[in-house]
């Protein structure tokens, strides 16, 4: 069996733009970016038995994505995310999330157990949406009783949560990965201080996550780990807009953590690939890899 690095657990999914369609999903971004980084990646899902899943396969091939864990439900479409401009900030985007889709009915199987079992230094990277429907949230429930270390980016989109089911994500996690807002609402459970830090090391003494990362958008990021807070001010690059930017601000955190970066290089070059992946329309773009080490000459 192959040895992939990183398993990405979660959405594939077509994101529906006024003026286009794009391959998406959180967690296939993630995967699409460490595939492009040359980390063995293998992509967890479910799609249609219709023409858009069989196009996303195509897309994943494209991408040399393994499709060995991609199933295929005779009952369901291929998910569908209508994605509409803010209208408080049009280079921020507002979803509609379809509901029910192939991707809510993710079956566990041998294959994917022994898939969690992959020892060494290895990752699973999902989300709350995902966790939605009880089918597919039974399943990844499954994949987290394995080996590998538990990355939730926790990606909240009203109304496809809820406090308790974040809960029981939280406690089981390694490396959580959330924004500013997403950090506020669980600050706002416990009735924390509002300030960031404060905020981080709480959450990370309340549910035991070792390293917590806290996307800021055009401010940077910031990574709290070994007790320790750090803070990066990010890149400035013109904008076309931010889907899937902090997913490949997670895949190069990935990158970074499994080639043993300290924490401020590790920041740095999370930034800067979420930075260059703004820079172009769509969360799967076809940049170069030396584009995240120009921007980053060009900053220091």
């Amino acid at each position: 069996m192959t040895q992939y690095q990183v398993a990405c657990f979660g959405e594939v999914l077509w994101d529906i733009l006024p003026d286009k369609a794009l391959p998406g999903g959180a967690p296939m971004n993630v995967a699409y970016h460490l595939q492009k980084l040359s980390i063995p990646v293998a992509m967890v899902s479910s799609i249609g038995n219709d023409e858009p899943g069989q196009t996303l396969l195509e897309i994943m091939k494209q991408y040399q994505l393994t499709t060995e864990y991609i199933q295929t439900d005779p009952n369901h479409e291929t998910g569908k995310v209508y994605a509409r401009p803010s209208a408080e900030n049009p280079l921020e985007m507002k979803y509609e999330i379809v509901q029910p889709v192939a991707w809510d009915y993710i079956s566990f199987t041998p294959a994917l157990r022994e898939l969690a079992q992959q020892p060494g230094d290895t990752f699973l990277v999902f989300g709350s949406l995902a966790s939605r429907n009880i089918d597919s949230r039974q399943t990844l429930l499954s994949l987290l009783k394995g080996n590998r270390t538990f990355v939730l980016d926790i990606n909240l989109r009203p109304p496809h949560f809820d406090q308790e089911l974040l809960v029981e994500l939280l406690h089981h996690c390694h490396i959580l990965k959330l924004n500013e807002t997403e950090l506020s609402t669980i600050g706002g459970w416990h009735q924390w201080p509002d300030n960031m830090e404060a905020q981080a090391k709480a959450l990370s003494t309340q549910y035991t996550i070792p390293t917590i990362i806290i996307t800021l958008g055009e401010k940077g990021a910031a990574l709290f780990k070994g007790g320790k807070f750090y803070q990066h001010p990010g890149y400035r690059v013109k904008v076309a807009d931010t889907i899937g930017s902090g997913d490949a601000f997670l895949a190069g955190f990935l990158y970074s953590t499994i080639k043993k970066y300290d924490p401020f290089d590790t920041l740095s070059f999370s930034c800067a690939l979420g930075a260059v992946v703004a820079s172009y329309h769509g969360g799967c773009p076809d940049y170069q890899r030396a584009e995240i080490t120009t921007l980053m000459a060009a900053h220091r």
